[in-house]
């Protein structure tokens, strides 16, 4: 595993987190410019101008390097959609995060980073589900909030099993996300944040509740 649980640790010495930031946006710059994430240990400490002896003594493996990244990722876009998100009506907000997170790239650099990152997000839910798991956790724990907002409302059912509904929307979202190009060929127009809200909303509404 990589030498901390989560990146960055409030208790690193400061070159040991410059090392990492290093390593991590060294990584990140390879897959803006490939979308791949099948590049080498080596290529990534020649990006970053230190050894791999450096590399080794941070991260256990490339996996370990990626899985930290993804984590600065999650852990980031989870703070600035509960930002976007906080105060808001439940459904409101729910919808609102939805949209954020299926939000088409906003450029064609961070759109390889997303085709990247998706694929190996495949690999990792197969190869290291615990960790993976806990790179998520955000996520989950955000739209948690929003369904025990929503059920204090009102809005959505009393007794819904929040953690497991939570785990499906966020993955049934993650999943949609890769259908927008598929659903064009499919029904000839994309599948964009309102039809994957409408689709998970429908799940948690109260009775009688309109979406």
């Amino acid at each position: 595993m990589a030498k901390s649980n989560r990146w960055p640790q409030t208790a690193a010495r400061p070159d040991t987190e410059e090392r990492v930031s290093r390593f991590i946006e060294s990584a990140l710059a390879i897959l803006g410019e490939t979308g791949r994430t099948d590049f080498t240990v080596l290529e990534v400490a020649e990006r970053s101008k230190t050894s791999l002896r450096s590399f080794y003594q941070h991260f256990s493996s490339k996996d370990e390097l990626l899985l930290a990244l993804i984590d600065k990722i999650m852990a980031e876009s989870a703070r600035r959609w509960r930002e976007d998100t906080d105060g808001l009506e439940s459904q409101v907000a729910l919808q609102r995060l939805i949209e954020r997170i299926t939000a088409p790239a906003s450029s064609s650099k961070q759109d390889s980073i997303n085709r990247g990152l998706t694929c190996y997000n495949d690999h990792l839910a197969e190869s290291r589900p615990n960790e993976y798991a806990r790179v998520l956790s955000p996520l989950h724990v955000l739209i948690q909030d929003i369904l025990k907002r929503g059920i204090a409302e009102g809005a959505y059912q009393h007794g819904l099993e929040v953690e497991t509904r939570s785990a499906l929307i966020m993955q049934s979202v993650l999943g949609a996300t890769r259908l927008r190009s598929l659903g064009v060929e499919l029904n000839g127009h994309p599948i964009d944040g309102r039809h994957i809200y409408e689709f998970c909303v429908y799940g948690v509404l109260a009775p009688g509740r309109p979406n």
